[in-house]
């Protein structure tokens, strides 16, 4: 009984730690406390049995019937004692069980908890990661290369494309503009030195650009300008006291200098035009394709009889929207057929820079 006394108590030294926040186990180790008391603290009777014993001295003869009938007693006692050893083992069996199963759930709950704030570390951790890349992205500097006329990818937003093509959002002499209240001056014609030339055609994902055999020249204020390339776009960019046309043609020359000087002819429906025809005639069947025929063009061919202009300085109108450019705008539309319009309506349906504020720039045009 000692022994599993001991036991139990030792059980209960274990279990300690879980006694101060457990009051199951607190219990336990009352119960312990209790049954490890010495047996004279738990039978108070056996100091009153004294007595008894002093008086029986006299009758010798007497006591051995006593001694005889203590046997049965002493053979219950014994037999209580162990049910309640056996019950107080049963009793512990279950506390220690009790205990265990709590500890168990402690630990349960302390590793799921770990495994929570574990799962929630690396989470907010993966969503530092992504905000700090997205920061350095957006302080990066950028330099896209995709455009286009619409969308996120369009005229508003090409400043926010490339670093290089600022311009397009911050410059106060962009193009195109609304060509009116134009100061009319006698301006100088424009001297034509073109002639027939070799040509390659691509459609570049923008536009139909054609560029020309070199040699062909325009030359305005003492200065010459070699024509580069000639492309179109749908509506005409331009406008003529808000009034723009179907088409545009842009013709981009530069000097020795590397000065920019833009020659743009209107087109409106009407006769055929035979320069354009040539033009839609060899156009490469794939997109970004170059097409170089054995034929030859006259770049005169893009030009109006009247050669009337409005003048003044702007910029390119497609990225990188560089400015102090050089423009003259013709007068007089030239004419293409409903046909020519509707091919490259298929391609091109909207390929036009808005227009953009004129800034109080000087607007000169022919009388």
């Amino acid at each position: 009984m000692r022994n599993l006394i001991a036991l139990f108590a030792c059980s209960c030294v274990t279990f300690c730690a879980s006694a101060a926040n457990d009051p199951a186990a607190a219990a336990a180790a009352k119960l312990a406390a209790s049954v490890s008391r010495p047996a004279s603290a738990m039978v108070p009777v056996a100091k009153k049995a004294e007595p008894v014993a002093k008086k029986a001295e006299p009758v010798e003869k007497k006591a051995e019937p006593v001694e005889k009938k203590a046997e049965p007693a002493a053979s219950s006692a014994s037999t209580n004692e162990d049910e309640a050893e056996v019950e107080l083992s049963a009793k512990i069996a279950q506390r220690l069980a009790a205990l265990r199963e709590r500890q168990q759930a402690r630990a349960t709950a302390a590793a799921r908890a770990k495994k929570l704030a574990d799962a929630k570390r690396r989470q907010d951790e993966q969503v530092a990661l992504a905000a700090a890349a997205a920061a350095a992205a957006a302080a990066a500097p950028k330099h896209g290369t995709v455009w286009s006329y619409e969308g996120e990818t369009g005229p508003a937003n090409w400043s926010k494309i490339n670093v290089d093509w600022a311009k397009c959002g911050t410059g106060n002499r962009q193009s195109p503009i609304d060509l009116r209240d134009g100061i009319k001056v006698n301006l100088e014609q424009i001297s034509f030195d073109y002639h027939p030339s070799s040509f390659s055609e691509v459609n570049n994902g923008h536009t139909i650009q054609v560029t020309v055999g070199g040699g062909n020249f325009i030359t305005v204020g003492n200065t010459a300008y070699e024509l580069q390339e000639f492309h179109f776009h749908r509506p005409s960019e331009e406008k003529i006291n808000g009034k723009g046309t179907e088409m545009v043609m842009h013709l981009v020359h530069r000097s020795a200098e590397g000065k920019v000087a833009i020659i743009a002819v209107l087109l409106e429906r009407g006769q055929p035009h035979r320069l354009m025809q040539t033009i839609w005639d060899n156009l490469p069947l794939e997109k970004y394709d170059t097409a170089s025929p054995s034929i030859v063009i006259d770049p005169t061919d893009a030009l109006p009889e009247r050669r009337e202009y409005f003048t003044y300085m702007g910029s390119l109108t497609e990225p990188p929207c560089t400015e102090g450019v050089l423009w003259m705008v013709f007068k007089q539309p030239m004419q293409a057929s409903p046909a020519q319009m509707a091919l490259y309506s298929r391609m091109y349906p909207l390929n036009a820079r808005p227009l953009q504020a004129t800034s109080g720039r000087m607007i000169k045009e022919s009388n």
